[in-house]
C-alpha cells in the first residue's frame, strides 16, 4: 500500500490549484469554506500526526534505551507513549487515504484556450422609413 506523506499531498494540492501552498493558504483565509479549506485542513491533520508519530516513536525509543532500565514507574510511560503512538498512526493512516480520494476524484481544470478572434457583429439594419398610414390617391 501507498503510504502518502504531507509533502506528497502538499504537491498534489499545489498542483490542483496551481500555486504553493502557502499562497493557498493565504488565499483560503479570505475566503468561505470550499474544498481548498477542507484539503488545507486535511493536510494540516496529516502533517501534525506525522509530527506527533516522530514525537512519540523518539519519545519510546529513548525510553526503552538499552542502558536504561525499566521499572514500574517506566512501564505507565511506555504503555502511553505506545498508546499515543498507535492514536497517531491511526490518524495518519486515516487522514492520509481520505485527502487522496479527494484529490483523485478532482481534476485541475483545464486552462482556458485563447479565444479565436471572432468577428465583429454585422451592423444593425437601417431603420426603415415609417409609412404613412393614409393611402395615396
Amino acid at each position: 500500500m501507498l503510504h502518502l506523506t504531507s509533502t506528497d499531498i502538499a504537491v498534489q494540492i499545489e498542483d490542483l490549484y496551481g500555486a504553493p501552498l502557502a499562497d493557498l493558504e493565504a488565499h483560503a483565509q479570505d475566503q468561505p469554506p470550499g474544498m481548498l479549506s477542507a484539503l488545507l485542513g486535511m493536510h494540516d491533520t496529516l502533517a501534525l500526526a506525522e509530527r506527533s508519530i516522530d514525537f512519540h516513536r523518539d519519545h519510546l525509543t529513548r525510553l526503552i534505551h538499552p542502558e536504561r532500565q525499566i521499572g514500574p514507574h517506566e512501564v505507565s510511560h511506555l504503555l502511553d507513549g505506545t498508546r499515543r503512538l498507535a492514536e497517531a498512526v491511526a490518524i495518519r493512516e486515516i487522514q492520509a487515504k481520505s485527502i487522496a480520494a479527494v484529490l483523485q476524484s478532482l481534476a485541475r481544470a483545464p486552462a482556458p484556450t485563447p479565444a479565436s478572434p471572432t468577428p465583429s457583429p454585422p451592423a444593425p439594419a437601417a431603420p426603415l422609413a415609417a409609412q404613412s398610414v393614409a393611402h395615396s390617391r
